[in-house]
C-alpha cells in the first residue's frame, strides 16, 4: 500500500469539494481548482476527509495512487493558503521593477525583459533585488518561477543571476593567475 496514497486529506472549514466523474473540484476562499483523476483511481469524500483508493495492485495503479492524492492535497492547500516562491537577483546593475501586474528585469542585456503575469499569479517586489511569485496553483507558481530563473541562471564564478531565496550556488575557482 502506498504510504502517501493511503493518508486521508482533511477538508478545512470553508472548503467545498465536488467529485464529478473523473474530476475533483476544490473551491475555497482563495479560488477554485480542478484536478482530473486518472482511470483506475477512486476518490471519495467521507465526512470531513477525502480518501483516495486504488482498485488493484497493478504497477500503474500503485504509481498513480500517491500522485493523485498529492495533487488533490496541493489543490486543497492552494485554495486555503496559496503557494509562494521567493527569488533574489545578484549582480551589479541587475534589478527588477513592477510595471502594473508585470515584472521588468534589467539583467545585463542590451534590453529589458518583461514577464507578464498569467491569470491567477501575482508578483510582489520587495526591493530591486528581491521579489516573489504567488498563486493558488502550485504547478503554475513553480513553473513560472523556474522560467524567470532561466532568464539569467546563477553562474558559478561570480554568482551573478537569478536564484531562489536560500539557494546555494556552488562556486568554482577562477582562472589561476601567475
Amino acid at each position: 500500500m502506498s504510504r502517501i496514497g493511503k493518508l486521508p486529506i482533511a477538508i478545512p472549514s470553508g472548503v467545498e469539494v465536488k467529485i464529478d466523474g473523473g474530476n475533483v473540484t476544490v473551491k475555497g476562499p482563495k479560488g477554485e481548482l480542478s484536478q482530473a483523476i486518472p482511470e483506475p483511481i477512486i476518490v471519495e469524500v467521507e465526512g470531513e476527509e477525502i480518501l483516495v483508493k486504488r482498485p488493484n495492485e497493478e504497477r500503474e495503479s500503485r504509481s498513480l495512487h500517491g500522485l493523485t492524492r498529492t495533487l488533490i492535497y496541493n489543490n486543497v492547500v492552494g485554495v486555503t493558503e496559496g503557494f509562494k516562491k521567493d527569488l533574489e537577483i545578484n549582480g551589479t546593475g541587475y534589478r527588477v521593477l513592477a510595471k502594473g501586474t508585470d515584472l521588468e528585469f534589467s539583467l545585463g542585456f542590451s534590453h529589458t525583459i518583461t514577464v507578464k503575469a498569467p491569470e491567477g499569479i501575482t508578483f510582489t517586489v520587495d526591493s530591486p533585488t528581491k521579489f516573489s511569485v504567488a498563486g493558488i496553483d502550485k504547478q503554475l507558481v513553480g513553473e513560472l518561477a523556474a522560467r524567470i530563473r532561466k532568464l539569467r541562471k546563477p553562474e558559478p564564478y561570480k554568482g551573478k543571476g537569478i536564484r531562489y531565496a536560500g539557494e546555494h550556488v556552488r562556486r568554482k575557482a577562477g582562472k589561476a593567475g601567475k
